[in-house]
């Protein structure tokens, strides 16, 4: 007996009904998350806030998921995504962004870490920040040579500055605390 594998398409996804849930596209399979939770979210706003302040002056847009971001075929929602106010359609960002950050949640911790740093790396994201709201932290990952490299981490109440893509000063238990 022999098994077919059916590989799904932006087209599909864009055909599934409005229903609350986050939908990715990732390898030609559905991806589908509950929301978030309490802590989740709310470091996901603090680094929005954060993000925005820093970057008034660069010219780049920082938006917060759900918006879609097109990878060759595979169509993610990092939570927060930084790139060119330019390179946005209506739709989607058709291209990779500066940066990606995803907030650790215990239903995508292991998507985050694992297929989706994949991505990101292969379809050259400069940068992708790995957030934990639980036991506050964040991973700073650039790539360097087509590879992610960690260039910064902090934990609890210390301070990292992270100069791309824009200078910031982040700390993740103020950060939780917000």
């Amino acid at each position: 007996m022999s098994v077919m594998a059916i590989m799904l398409t932006r087209e599909d996804l864009d055909a599934l009904p409005d229903d609350g849930l986050r939908h990715e596209l990732i390898d030609g399979a559905f991806v589908m998350t509950p929301a978030p939770g309490l802590s989740h979210q709310s470091m996901v706003g603090a680094l929005h806030i954060s993000l925005v302040n820093a970057s008034s002056k660069s010219g780049l847009k920082v938006l917060l998921a759900p918006f879609s971001v097109v990878l060759g075929p595979n169509v993610v929602e990092p939570d927060l995504l930084v790139a060119p106010a330019e390179a946005f359609t209506q739709r989607d960002l058709p291209t990779a962004p500066l940066l990606a950050v995803e907030v650790r949640s215990p239903s995508t911790g292991w998507l985050d870490e694992g297929r989706k740093l994949t991505l990101y790396e292969e379809y050259g994201v400069a940068s992708y920040w790995l957030v934990d709201p639980s036991q506050p932290s964040i991973t700073v990952l650039e790539l360097v040579e087509g590879r992610y490299t960690q260039t910064a981490m902090a934990t609890g109440d210390q301070t990292i500055e992270v100069t791309a893509p824009f200078p910031i000063a982040l700390n993740p238990a103020e950060l939780a605390r917000i």
